[in-house]
């Protein structure tokens, strides 16, 4: 196994991101449209946090992603993306290793990670990336 492989190897580097001002539809609408979990916020082209599909599941029970929209349509009218995304995100490097970034994973309690370069971001890694990389080194 190669031991300093970059974690750029293995990031999407095509991200879907909303900006802090836009709703949480629009976070849904992205999740649905492109089956991903995971979306960066952001503040310009500086990220500001990061909200997952864990976190919308968390105000509407699930009901969204069941196709039993309704009631909880209304909480995603009234709250903000500030207001439920996990503000200034632990954040890695394109250079760093793959074996960092799952060391993180390893001791953290999320599973994506923004790639940054210049505090922009450029990328985003996830804990399914690091286990697909492993599952092609045997």
């Amino acid at each position: 196994m190669k031991k300093r492989e970059p974690v750029s190897k293995i990031m999407t580097s095509k991200v879907y991101a909303v900006q802090e001002n836009d709703s949480l539809q629009d976070v849904v609408a992205l999740f649905r449209k492109h089956k991903i979990r995971h979306v960066p916020v952001l503040s310009g082209k500086k990220i500001a946090g990061i909200i997952s599909r864990t976190d919308i599941n968390r105000l509407t029970f699930g009901a969204l992603f069941e196709n039993q929209e309704g009631a909880d349509e209304a909480v995603l009218e009234i709250l903000s993306i500030p207001q439920v995304m996990t503000s200034k995100p632990k954040v890695v490097k394109s250079e760093d290793s793959i074996r960092e970034v799952a060391e993180i994973f390893a001791s953290e309690e999320f599973h994506a990670l923004p790639v940054v370069e210049n505090e922009e971001l450029i990328g985003i890694v996830t804990t399914t990336d690091i286990i697909q990389y492993m599952l092609e080194q045997y």
